[in-house]
């Protein structure tokens, strides 16, 4: 019996089952191969490269994701604004699509870290931490960031539950709360101004002095937005729900949640290692097309945009799929 008629005997098409050990079906399968050349390596298995591999898989081209299964959004307990998917857990929402892609024969899954990169005569080379050694003619990275948490007891405890990065993603849950922004300057400003919207009880803590232009505090006092200006010593929870912000000065002020501008890093440092590109703000640098400033190297996801969220990076996943397929049609037809 083939992967086809078994996942059709479990009726595995929209619905994510699991087998013992937690993984899924598709990582059950793909878990060892003696394949080491392939048309496409996505270094990254989440949403975006989930997504790029359905593109490739439908194309039938040889295509290899290289995953570590450690998602930024891990701790985060539902994922919101994704049609069809709204409210669902990011684990069931990433469940669902290796099954579904366990039916391309093409697709294959390492479960591993990719460390290394670098050219070679007929297109690519990745190393996992393992010492595999696998090639392909393009890349693809959708290797997401990793926030950078500040050094604030509770607070990564937090993060992804009740403080949160996306108005969009999960201001609807959290909507009519005592909320905090921990943020300052234009980033303070910007979200005080879609969160405004969701409640009326705003503070923007700066931990430290408020940088707002004169016609931003007007605004902020006209919709009676309060600064406080102190530095935050401790957030106190539980279970990763906000309860108390302490101050430094020993006082303290509660709140049911709060926002937060973090700083990221790349996750992987690969694309820096083939030359890559990168923008002010720490992203990879793509076109509309998701090509990066190295030819036959693509990145998709939180990794490359501004826009962070679910929705974006299977939009992203898949604009790269169709545009590897198409290349590798062109160069080959």
């Amino acid at each position: 019996m083939n992967r086809r008629e078994l996942i059709k005997q479990l009726g595995v098409f929209g619905f994510a089952y699991t087998l013992p050990g937690s993984l899924s079906l598709f990582a059950q399968y793909n878990s060892s191969m003696d394949t080491k050349e392939f048309e496409v390596i996505i270094v990254g298995g989440s949403y975006a490269g989930l997504s790029a591999a359905m593109s490739l898989g439908r194309s039938l081209r040889e295509t290899l994701i290289i995953d570590a299964g450690k998602p930024c959004n891990r701790q985060t307990p539902h994922s919101h604004n994704f049609l069809t998917q709204d409210g669902s857990t990011p684990k069931e929402i990433a469940e669902i699509a290796k099954n579904q892609l366990a039916i391309y024969d093409s697709i294959k899954f390492y479960n591993g870290l990719a460390v290394s990169g670098k050219k070679i005569k007929k297109g690519f080379e990745i190393t996992t931490s393992n010492g595999d050694v696998f090639t392909a003619k393009k890349l693809v990275f959708a290797s997401g960031i990793k926030d950078i948490m500040p050094d604030i007891p509770g607070f990564s405890q937090c993060w992804g539950i009740s403080v949160v990065h996306c108005p969009y993603c999960h201001g609807y849950e959290i909507r009519n709360k005592k909320t905090a922004i921990i943020a300052n300057g234009e980033r303070a400003f910007h979200l005080a101004s879609l969160v405004n919207n969701l409640t009326k009880e705003i503070t923007i803590i700066t931990s430290g002095t408020k940088e707002f232009k004169e016609n931003q505090l007007d605004t902020l006092k006209q919709y009676n937005i309060e600064i406080v200006e102190k530095e935050i010593s401790a957030l106190e929870h539980k279970n990763g729900q906000l309860e108390t912000i302490v101050f430094k000065d020993g006082s303290k002020e509660n709140y049911a949640c709060a926002y937060a501008s973090v700083p990221f890093t790349q996750n992987s440092t690969i694309p820096k290692q083939l030359g890559s590109k990168f923008t002010e703000h720490g992203h990879i640098e793509v076109n509309s097309m998701q090509k990066t400033t190295e030819e036959g190297v693509f990145a998709c996801g939180d990794n490359s945009t501004l826009m962070r969220s679910v929705a974006i990076a299977v939009s992203g996943g898949n604009i790269t799929g169709a545009v590897i397929n198409n290349e590798l049609t062109q160069e080959s037809f």
